[in-house]
């Protein structure tokens, strides 16, 4: 039996708890609605700059002492920056939640931000973008992101540039954490055997409840212009992303978008794996894939080949996009991707993490947390009709823009 329960404290401090009675473990999330999309271009990568330095020592302990105090109670603790939201979390045992609460609660409130170690940390960050930049296969969706989303925030890296994390100081993170952290939103969601109730009175006893100032984002105009980019690296293979912007997650077409990616190139029954790899052999990794934001989504297909097979391996996928801009889903390839879609989502849940950040994003996105139950009937209500007139309206290859990743050999 799971129980879902709500309590919000001054309307700012949002306590979201999943009882499972059979766990022995929980997962411990600190949510706030903020990521790279805040940003401008000056201060790009900022927020994830902000998510190394909470770990780097607070006015009660060392960065090493904070390491410690998770440890010594066999817990674990990290984060992870988006473009839309940072979550700092804590798995373990049962009996070390509190600790993991406290330690928690220490860091997004008593941060140092020292500047000799933002200085230090600075290096580390840049270390980690020389790793994106070498790995064509992490920096391809940066680049397309950023081609067909434009100047918005919303094509900005999480990373940041270079020139921007060497240049952070102390004074340019504490005025970014006091204005996008400080009087913001803070969701606490918790999933395991956990008792709601201590769940609130241990927000209570360790953080201190501001007046929040809701956040309000300008929403984003979609421009599906059709463009080509080519990027010149030491690579040996060839790599492109062909795609363009969608709607995003708080739209009634979301699902079905992701049910039409499934179709186009999700799994070794889909039409692109089926089409290049398995009948022409003609590229090893091929898959299709949304990226999910609130008010627009990425629509990409993503594939790598023989430099020599880069035009006929784009020429099938442009077929596929004609193919599909007819609307000529059948019937047992929507059923079909319904059942994946529905797995995917059930399978997202088996394990607390999972059902943790699935939790978090539909109270942050929705104000209520969806049941799998009603995804269900939302699939189950998805017509062949609906989705064949979506497929002709999304897959115009007019809409579609490219990004390679070419040899500098042939520059």
């Amino acid at each position: 039996m799971n129980i879902i329960n709500i309590t919000s404290l001054n309307k700012c401090v949002y306590v979201i708890t999943e009882k499972l009675d059979f766990a022995e473990s929980y997962v411990l999330g600190f949510w706030f609605n903020t990521g790279s999309r805040d940003e401008n271009l000056k201060n790009n990568g900022i927020s994830h700059f902000i998510e190394h330095m909470m770990f780097k020592g607070t006015r009660k302990r060392s960065a090493k002492q904070i390491s410690l105090a998770v440890e010594k109670n066999g817990a674990y603790l990290n984060a992870f920056t988006s473009k839309e939201n940072t979550c700092y979390y804590a798995r373990g045992l049962n009996n070390s939640l509190e600790k993991s609460f406290e330690i928690l609660s220490d860091m997004i409130r008593n941060s140092l931000f020292e500047q000799k170690e933002i200085e230090k940390e600075a290096n580390v960050i840049a270390d980690e973008l020389n790793d994106i930049l070498d790995t064509p296969e992490e920096f391809i969706f940066d680049e397309f992101e950023k081609q067909i989303l434009g100047d918005t925030s919303l094509g900005f890296p999480v990373i940041g540039t270079r020139e921007n994390i060497l240049a952070f100081n102390r004074g340019d993170l504490l005025e970014y954490f006091t204005k996008h952290y400080g009087n913001k939103e803070l969701y606490i969601v918790a999933v395991g055997n956990v008792n709601h109730d201590k769940i609130v009175s241990l927000a209570e006893k360790y953080l201190t409840v501001p007046k929040c100032n809701k956040k309000k984002r300008k929403k984003l105009v979609l421009d599906n212009s059709k463009s080509f980019a080519s990027i010149y690296r030491p690579v040996n293979q060839y790599y492109s992303v062909i795609g363009k912007a969608v709607s995003g997650f708080t739209s009634d077409l979301y699902l079905k978008i992701r049910l039409l990616s499934i179709i186009l190139g999700e799994g070794s029954a889909s039409r692109l794996f089926i089409n290049l790899r398995e009948n022409k052999g003609i590229a090893y990794q091929i898959n299709s894939f949304v990226n999910g934001y609130s008010d627009a989504s990425t629509l990409g297909i993503y594939f790598s080949t023989n430099p020599e097979n880069r035009k006929k391996a784009t020429d099938q996928i442009f077929s596929e996009l004609n193919k599909l801009s007819r609307g000529n889903v059948k019937k047992s390839e929507l059923e079909k991707a319904k059942k994946i879609l529905l797995s995917n989502i059930v399978l997202g849940t088996e394990d607390l993490s999972g059902r943790m950040s699935r939790i978090a994003n539909s109270y942050i996105y929705a104000g209520r947390i969806k049941s799998i139950e009603e995804v269900k009937n939302e699939l189950n209500e998805t017509t062949l009709s609906e989705i064949n007139e979506l497929s002709a309206e999304i897959f115009n290859p007019e809409t579609f823009t490219q990004v390679e990743i070419l040899s500098s050999e042939l520059n």
